[in-house]
């Protein structure tokens, strides 16, 4: 992960959430008044966000103590404890929501993509994820999916190239997109096709794509029309992809299956903080 993007990206998280300072936290408890967080899981799963909270209290106050319990991807289960932090009460309680709401939908990214990699025991699928990622979190839903045991697809519009049906609408035909594309493209860029059809995919195999998209076709037509396909060109299926259908997808020979479910839908994994005054014993759940 990109450090120095993720520390930007906390601290404009911060300043939405604190804008001119935390009313709350600053009229209740003095600058000196110190405290600790456990944060803990409430449900079984796969954590991730390690980063997040160091990262994220040590940009609040240096001298914040933080002692990471589990690691980005180990499996957790209801009542672990995932981490502990000590400090100044105020930058913790600062800290506390930005740093939940961040963790919380990793983790349960990092544990969607476990369970749909585990429908794919036993075959040569990979799963991966899309685009469909919440604006301005791409860099830490992607990471997440590759926490999670899965890989990412490309980050954005710049790293591939992806001819779906408008663009190929647009352009004409499959094969008028892919030419005017690779006589523009340098080497090292993949061109992916998009097809619904077995027209289209003999276009697109004879136009010379790098990768061929199954969209929204049945694993029942994958298999029949792999062995069309030849062994340089690397095949993924998308669309309708459900972890009851996953594991038909997977054994239909496809080598990549791509789940936009794995970060535009995601509920929030249960995490909760408790908070212990100094000298104080009793803990109150946030």
């Amino acid at each position: 992960m990109n450090i120095i993007k993720l520390e930007e990206m906390l601290k404009q998280f911060f300043n939405e959430d604190l804008g001119d300072g935390d009313l709350s936290s600053e009229y209740i408890f003095s600058a000196e008044q110190q405290g600790s967080f456990s944060f803990y899981a409430k449900e079984n799963g796969v954590f991730c966000g390690a980063l997040i909270i160091e990262y994220g209290f040590h940009l609040l106050d240096r001298s914040i103590k933080i002692q990471l319990l589990k690691k980005d991807g180990e499996t957790v289960k209801t009542g672990d404890v995932l981490a502990v932090v000590k400090g100044p009460l105020q930058k913790l309680l600062i800290g506390e929501r930005v740093i939940l709401n961040l963790i919380q939908r990793m983790s349960a990214i990092a544990t969607a993509t476990h369970h749909a990699v585990r429908e794919t025991s036993g075959t040569h699928a990979k799963i991966c994820d899309t685009r469909k990622t919440m604006p301005g979190l791409r860099m830490l839903d992607k990471y997440a999916v590759r926490i999670g045991g899965g890989f990412n697809h490309r980050n954005g519009l710049y790293d591939a190239i992806m001819l779906k049906d408008n663009h190929i609408a647009f352009a004409g035909s499959i094969t008028k997109a892919v030419q005017a594309a690779r006589a523009k493209v340098g080497h090292t860029v993949k061109i992916e096709v998009e097809i619904e059809t077995k027209d289209q995919l003999e276009e697109a195999i004879i136009a010379g794509a790098d990768i061929i998209m199954f969209d929204n076709r049945s694993p029942e037509e994958i298999r029949a029309w792999l062995p069309t396909v030849p062994s340089s060109i690397v095949t993924e299926a998308s669309g309708g992809i459900t972890l009851e259908n996953l594991k038909a997808y997977a054994q239909s020979g496809v080598q990549f299956i791509s789940l936009g479910s794995l970060t535009h839908s995601v509920k929030a994994f249960d995490i909760s903080a408790l908070v212990q005054m100094k000298g104080d014993h009793s803990l109150v759940h946030n």
